[in-house]
């Protein structure tokens, strides 16, 4: 179990916080704002209202002693930039920020964020995507050069073997787990996998090659 610390309770904060400890993790929220505190607080581990601005209070709260410092505040740039150096600087280990623009993003990489996030920006690549592609259903990028992605199966895939289909020799995507309609998730599953309708593959590859497939595969 990983130890979180949302910094920033929007909506994104919000989603965010919620579902790190859905997933099991021990997560401590910080806003400003009393109402989203409770709002909050029976939701997550522990939720403080507080000026996560002052270092004082970062302090005061242990925030080196957590793995993973989300920083939500995306609007007022120079709060968000201020907290994300500070608690880069008490030690934590990965630090994510949220930002605006694309200024705001190269701000918060020089104060030592780790990874910055665009959420706005991320959902407008995922709803284009889907726009081109019937069969593209979700996407995680790992890094400039590669990805995961859920997708549907063509009609030529059904009941077919995945040795059959030769996916990493045709599209040079590795099939990394396999999500039933019924929602049981087959992980890594062999090369004797039968693909039946309703089932969504789950893929990491290239992004170039994951591309090639999409422009493939459009409307």
């Amino acid at each position: 179990m990983k130890q979180f610390i949302v910094i920033g309770l929007g909506s994104f904060g919000m989603s965010v916080a919620k579902s790190l400890y859905e997933m099991g993790n021990d997560v401590l929220a910080i806003d400003k704002d009393e109402e989203l505190v409770q709002a909050i607080s029976g939701s997550i581990t522990h939720a403080v209202q507080a000026d996560a601005a002052d270092e004082d209070v970062l302090k005061s709260l242990g925030v080196k002693n957590f793995d993973v410092a989300i920083v939500t505040i995306g609007d007022d740039m120079q709060s968000s930039i201020l907290i994300t150096m500070l608690v880069k600087d008490m030690g934590v280990k990965y630090v994510i920020a949220k930002a605006h623009n694309e200024l705001h993003a190269r701000a918060l990489y020089r104060v030592g964020a780790d990874r910055v996030v665009m959420p706005e920006k991320e959902m407008g690549i995922r709803v284009a995507r889907s726009i081109l592609s019937t069969n593209v259903l979700d996407f995680i990028e790992l890094s400039d050069e590669y990805s995961i992605v859920e997708i549907m199966p063509i009609d030529d895939w059904f009941q077919r073997s995945l040795k059959e289909i030769n996916m990493r020799g045709k599209y040079g995507l590795n099939v990394i787990a396999a999500k039933k309609a019924g929602r049981d998730i087959v992980v890594s599953p062999g090369a004797d996998y039968v693909v039946e309708h309703g089932d969504v593959l789950v893929v990491c590859g290239k992004n170039n090659d994951i591309n090639r497939f999409e422009k493939r595969h459009e409307r």
